[in-house]
């Protein structure tokens, strides 16, 4: 397979349909919540993340074919003072999978916080998501652990429901 990975471009038309495409087939799978994306969401998130100055995208791309999709967003660790990069989304099509193309998504996030001079990379996965548990680990991923005593790290959420003006 003729695989590379190159930077989203969102004012490029190609690159902004295959983020929409390539987003909408992960949340349609059940480890992405099964429901797909809702139409307002796709009409708003190529211009909502152009506003976005700490959002890098990786597309990788078989041929010119989009196959695979890395989202991520810069953040900061107070506890090193330097800059993070969480990795927010990946996504391969279900057909090319067990390709070698996730990892190449990963590495693509690596070589950006290293270019950005992060002290690490985060991402969030489903503790029943074995497959790509294994591939993150893979790519030297391992839990969040200060203290083996405090123990390991848990990602939580509070949803906040949209004001009206």
């Amino acid at each position: 397979m003729n695989l590379r990975v190159v930077d989203l471009d969102l004012n490029d038309a190609a690159h902004a349909a295959a983020l929409l495409d390539l987003l909408d087939h992960y949340a349609q799978d059940p480890m992405g919540g099964g429901n797909g994306l809702k139409p307002e969401v796709k009409a708003a998130l190529v211009d909502g993340l152009k506003g976005v100055p700490f959002f890098h995208g990786g597309l990788a791309l078989a041929a010119d074919e989009a196959v695979g999709l890395i989202n991520c967003f810069a953040g900061f660790s107070t506890f090193a003072a330097r800059p993070l990069l969480n990795i927010h989304d990946i996504v391969v099509r279900r057909e090319h999978r067990r390709q070698g193309i996730g990892q190449a998504l990963l590495a693509w996030a690596e070589a950006r916080a290293r270019a950005l001079g992060c002290c690490k990379l985060t991402l969030e996965v489903l503790s029943n998501n074995h497959k790509a548990m294994a591939s993150y680990q893979l790519a030297g991923f391992a839990p969040y652990v200060l203290d083996p005593a405090a123990g390991q790290a848990l990602f939580l959420q509070k949803m906040l429901a949209e004001e009206k003006p």
